[in-house]
């Protein structure tokens, strides 16, 4: 008997930026992508919002955020939650060292995150599911609003972001930057096994999840040897892809020229031939289609 694997691949970052977002939905149109999540408050939110409408097959989830971005609500609403410019913290480690110091009041989280949640709802949009920006709502007081507003709004699935350990691929920067990478995630399994527990108490779906370890240096390479060992089941496969602009350069982000090598991958022949082959279905997070309708949409 065939055991089924199944694969969303889901682009994190929608809104970011008109280009970002030229990417995901070109990834979409002309490749493999299935799933995308969505900042709530991000500079082309409206675009991405505006483009989706007329893609009523691709998966939207709320990308939650926290860190690195403008919250929906007054400061005056959510005080702990931003720094002295109306931001919240730059960055997931100071967010989450003052998570663990008590500066953080869990109650402004949870009326921050159910008005972005609200306004993506707003839109006439159906939530596939929910992750978080920077992957903070790892944090397990900070997962289980989460799982609390998913069980709310009725949103099936949300994301626990720890990745089986697996082998690292591609060249020695890329495998430098993946084994980095790899130990971060290793560092998340207490709180993931937490998360999972929680998501089960409330009746959440929560894939199986790679990509955390070649964020930034997802090459032919790596993604062979992910499809390759991909368990079965369903599994979210987290990816980046986006066009560089002036706009995205101006974010400060990592992840440039790493975007249109994400999306020349996730539109490449080679990449449908390599799901075919290993006889890899493609869904999203709350609706399973078969592999050749997919595959044959993306071509």
């Amino acid at each position: 008997m065939t055991v089924l694997r199944n694969l969303v691949v889901n682009a994190d970052d929608l809104g970011l930026t008109v280009g970002v977002n030229n990417g995901i939905f070109g990834a979409y149109d002309r490749g493999i992508l299935t799933s995308s999540s969505v900042f709530p408050n991000a500079p082309a939110t409206a675009d991405a919002i505006r483009r989706l409408r007329v893609r009523p097959s691709l998966g939207v989830g709320v990308h939650l955020t926290l860190v690195d971005g403008t919250p929906m609500l007054p400061p005056t609403h959510v005080p702990s939650l931003i720094e002295d410019d109306g931001r919240f913290r730059a960055s997931w480690k100071p967010f989450i060292v003052a998570c663990l110091r008590g500066r953080v009041a869990l109650e402004e989280v949870e009326r921050e995150l159910t008005a972005q949640i609200e306004r993506v709802l707003g839109e006439g949009i159906t939530l596939t599911h929910l992750d978080a920006h920077k992957h903070v709502h790892a944090f397990p007081p900070i997962f289980a609003i989460v799982a609390r507003l998913a069980e709310r709004f009725r949103i099936p699935v949300v994301r626990v972001p720890y990745e089986r350990w697996s082998p690292t691929w591609g060249d020695a920067n890329q495998r430098r930057t993946a084994r980095r990478q790899a130990l971060l995630n290793a560092a998340m399994l207490p709180w993931a096994r937490h998360n999972f527990r929680t998501a089960r108490r409330q009746g959440l779906r929560t894939p199986q999840f790679v990509g955390r370890i070649h964020t930034g240096v997802l090459s032919v390479d790596s993604l062979a040897g992910i499809v390759h060992h991909l368990r079965p089941g369903i599994t979210e496969l987290m990816v980046h892809p986006g066009l560089v602009d002036d706009e995205l350069l101006r974010t400060g982000t990592r992840l440039l020229s790493s975007r249109a090598e994400e999306v020349r991958l996730l539109c490449a022949p080679e990449t449908h031939n390599l799901l075919i082959a290993e006889q890899v279905e493609l869904i999203r997070h709350d609706l399973a289609f078969s592999a050749t309708r997919s595959l044959r949409h993306a071509s």
